[in-house]
């Protein structure tokens, strides 16, 4: 029995790649869990065996002729099945879902760094996502310039999103700004400079109001 319980809790990380926002959601998680609050933490695309079988495809560099527009249905189809399949169950038992990357991905990404009409994505966005919109988002923001030099230090080969390079990091930053101004009640940039205790202070510190703000 949760010490606090929810009403069920939609909260995704969003940010480009290397900002730092799997450790944030991995550290949201664990707090969580120490609070005996029942939370699960997910990834999309992923979470399911379809959502991965999917992931594999859109990340696999051999797959570098894939059109932006095959890309886009790829990730609404991951994305719907974890929604049905794991997400709304959860939420249903008055769980926590932490996501790892939810549509303003695909906003960012496809939408504004591929240049793919953004009314047309926000469509897709629905469908992918059964609707479902996320309680609270955390855009992680930190200059491509930082992010790379991250990435460098750990040393793992670029996935094909990843392999992209900076120019169209910028374009993915730029996107989560626009999507930052656009939803300023869902959506809260958290500036990803500061140190990984810093930046998860301030995220608990949000996830603590609402939560508490729930009973």
């Amino acid at each position: 029995m949760s010490s606090l319980q929810t009403k069920g809790l939609f909260i995704t990380f969003e940010g480009i790649d290397a900002c730092g926002k799997s450790t944030q959601a991995e550290m949201l998680h664990d707090f969580l869990r120490k609070k005996n609050i029942a939370a699960i933490r997910l990834r999309d695309p992923g979470a399911t065996p379809i959502s991965e079988a999917v992931r594999g495809i859109l990340l696999d560099n051999k797959n570098h002729a894939m059109s932006p527009w095959t890309e886009l249905l790829l990730y609404e189809a991951a994305r719907a099945q974890m929604v049905q399949e794991s997400i709304r169950p959860a939420l249903a038992e008055h769980k926590v879902v932490i996501c790892d990357r939810f549509y303003d991905s695909t906003s960012a990404y496809q939408g504004y760094a591929r240049g793919l009409d953004l009314h047309i994505v926000e469509q897709a966005n629905q469908i992918g996502s059964v609707s479902l919109t996320p309680d609270i988002t955390f855009v992680i923001d930190v200059h491509p310039g930082v992010a790379a030099v991250r990435k460098k230090k750990l040393g793992e080969p670029a996935d094909r999103m990843e392999a992209e390079g900076f120019a169209f990091q910028q374009k993915v930053r730029a996107g989560y700004l626009a999507i930052v101004e656009q939803h300023p009640n869902r959506v809260k940039l958290i500036d990803g400079s500061r140190t990984v205790e810093e930046i998860q202070k301030e995220i608990q510190s949000i996830v603590d109001n609402v939560l508490h703000g729930q009973v």
